[in-house]
């Protein structure tokens, strides 16, 4: 009983760094399309100030969110593929 509340509350905290992490990705999108805005405008801090935070901050973000993508994708496509041959035996 601990082991499957324990493995809940794993989820738990994984499903919402993960959707923290989503949110914090669409903000930097929307900072960067203000951004490059700002710098047609003639105002060019905002769009230096995100790409000093690009490879330290934005890629791993970026990556985090594609991979976890794919392990759920692989997940369900794995899941769905031994209940398919579940039911033919």
């Amino acid at each position: 009983m601990t082991n499957k509340k324990s493995q809940t509350s794993l989820k738990g905290i994984i499903d919402n760094f993960l959707l923290i992490n989503l949110f914090v990705v669409i903000f930097f999108a929307i900072f960067f399309i203000f951004s490059v805005i700002m710098q047609l405008n003639g105002v060019f801090i905002f769009l230096n100030f995100f790409q000093n935070l690009w490879n330290p901050l934005i890629v791993p973000l970026i990556t985090i969110l594609i991979v976890s993508s794919l392990v759920n994708g692989i997940n369900s496509w794995w899941r769905h593929k031994l209940h398919s041959q579940e039911e033919d035996i």
